[in-house]
């Protein structure tokens, strides 16, 4: 594997990253990545929007991850975490739709070595109206196959020479990804001597061992309610639990995307929010155009540089990210 780490494991300086060779080649893998996104979700009818950058709401967030404010004429606003709020809003006008998102997430202090967090990164961002948390796995596992086998066929010696082999995708482009249910996997944890609590996201090492242990990506479904945010919708058949998906990637490198039924019902949201700690005044907008009648939609975020790092095999976001921003390292 070809890396340009600095002793310390954090980004060179700005000029030496830009020059590297393995920046040019991780923003190669980048390049055909989106191209083949665009393609792929134009190809179902998606149409592209440019998302919102800043509002006065964002994703709440999660896992200690905070929003970043700005002064905005007086009002302050928010650096957009996601634009999933946004995303269902414009479904009003556009049934099925696709942002490519920037997100600025201010990550706690301890993610900074995880190899899988940055301050500012990307996601491919999909919505569709009408569809079930089904239609959504299906769309998210066709996407990472289209772009998957589009890289290949666009840039196999660039992959080749940061040290990627084929055979590590064989098994991808089957398509047809397992399932298991978030119970499911908390038990092979808890079996291997991993603590993982049954009431909370899979946490960050847990997830690197479920990633090391498989040989292609798989789903987990089933989050249960809580560890998620209020717009997940939940499943009426198994009340406490969440119609919502993780995908994760084989090989150590963790989620690739995360998606899920959404909650479209007014009185539903305002109660999920309460639950949640949410005050409802904050998302007045929002609760709004939910009022007026949002359709009922399925969609997913992937993310962009973390697709790229999986494609390329490299050790960081940072190295596949032309301007990184670490969790507590102050850069250009």
């Amino acid at each position: 594997m070809t890396t340009h780490d600095s002793e310390d494991g954090r980004p060179l300086p700005l000029a030496e990253h830009l020059t590297a060779s393995t920046t040019k080649a991780a923003m190669a893998v980048q390049q055909e990545t989106l191209q083949a996104a665009r393609d792929f979700l134009r190809g179902l009818g998606c149409a592209e929007l440019l998302p919102p950058l800043i509002g006065p709401v964002t994703d709440p967030g999660g896992r200690g991850a905070k929003a970043l404010d700005v002064d905005f004429y007086g009002h302050r606003y928010r650096m957009m975490t996601s634009a999933i709020l946004y995303k269902q809003a414009s479904l009003r006008g556009f049934g099925k739709l696709f942002y490519i998102a920037p997100n600025v997430r201010v990550e706690p202090m301890e993610t900074a070595g995880t190899g899988r967090h940055l301050v500012e990164f990307h996601q491919i961002d999909v919505e569709l109206a009408g569809a079930t948390r089904d239609d959504a796995m299906r769309v998210a596992e066709g996407l990472l196959v289209h772009v998957v086998r589009h890289v290949w066929d666009a840039v196999p010696d660039v992959l080749r020479g940061l040290g990627r082999d084929p055979v590590v995708f064989a098994d991808l482009l089957d398509g047809a990804f397992d399932r298991r249910t978030h119970g499911a996997v908390v038990r092979s944890l808890i079996d291997v001597g991993h603590e993982q609590s049954a009431t909370a996201e899979i946490d960050w090492v847990g997830e690197e061992l479920l990633s090391h242990k498989a040989e292609r990506p798989f789903f987990v479904t089933g989050y249960p309610k809580g560890s998620r945010g209020f717009y997940d919708r939940e499943d009426p058949e198994t009340p406490g639990t969440l119609r919502n998906f993780d995908l994760i990637a084989h090989g150590g490198f963790g989620e690739l995307v995360s998606g899920s039924e959404r909650e479209s019902d007014y009185a539903t949201i305002v109660t999920r929010m309460r639950e949640s700690g949410e005050n409802p005044a904050k998302y007045g907008w929002y609760l709004d155009m939910a009022r007026d009648g949002i359709p009922a939609s399925a969609g997913f975020g992937m993310g962009v540089e973390r697709l790229v790092r999986f494609l390329t095999g490299l050790d960081a976001l940072w190295q596949v990210s032309a301007y990184p921003k670490l969790p507590g390292v102050a850069t250009p």
